[in-house]
């Protein structure tokens, strides 16, 4: 990787397919291994020479870019909220991937409570901050347990009494028997730049940004 390649981290999963049409209008174009399903690599060339592409997990993409190992990311956001991180400038809404934060639970938990009584609750999410900034304006402690899957299974299997996950139709919280309780966030997608490679390779960086908002605002 040359000092003067511009890395752009994708996030994998369904934003990756929503954002490709968006690349596709810009004109950087993905290497045709991209598109190969089976390929295991997470590191492609584009046909802009000093444009690459990495693709890693969605929390993972914040990781990248504050650190400075990505200099322009694709990035929910929620990711976004809970890193919080002064190093990111997210300056452009893709209007895509559009979704919601949500607290929710089983129907039974729900009746045999009274929420006006607690103190602390303990919840499963992959968004401890936002989970306790959240509650701690209710007065209440979260306890928050880390689960990255299976967030459904919690409340049923006797794990939490709360869940706060992605919500984009609500058919999977209620498929398994959860209900929503209520709205933390609305969640859409963000591109978002390093703020120290936006300093030191401006003139590059801008260039990209600038493509973006002319298809958002076309």
């Amino acid at each position: 990787m040359s000092d003067n390649d511009i890395i752009i981290a994708l996030p994998k999963g369904r934003i990756l397919k929503q954002v490709l049409p968006i690349l596709d209008k810009i004109g950087i174009i993905p290497e045709a291994s991209f598109f190969n399903q089976q390929d295991r690599k997470l590191k492609f060339k584009t046909n802009i020479p000093n444009v690459k592409f990495i693709i890693v997990r969605s929390f993972d993409v914040a990781t990248f870019l504050i650190y400075g190992a990505a200099h322009i990311a694709i990035i929910g956001s929620d990711v976004l909220e809970e890193f919080n991180h002064s190093e990111i400038y997210s300056p452009i809404d893709l209007k895509i991937g559009l979704c919601r934060l949500v607290v929710a639970t089983t129907q039974e938990i729900l009746s045999n409570e009274d929420p006006l009584t607690w103190s602390y609750v303990r919840v499963a999410t992959k968004y401890p901050n936002l989970t306790r900034e959240h509650f701690k304006k209710r007065g209440v402690h979260a306890d928050c347990i880390k689960l990255n899957g299976a967030m459904e299974l919690a409340p049923s299997m006797g794990l939490c009494r709360r869940i706060v996950d992605l919500s984009e139709s609500g058919k999977t919280l209620k498929d398994n028997g959860l209900n929503e309780i209520e709205e933390i966030m609305r969640v859409s997608t963000r591109l978002a730049v390093n703020r120290n490679a936006y300093k030191t390779n401006f003139k590059e960086i801008n260039k990209i940004l600038k493509k973006f908002e002319e298809i958002l605002n076309d």
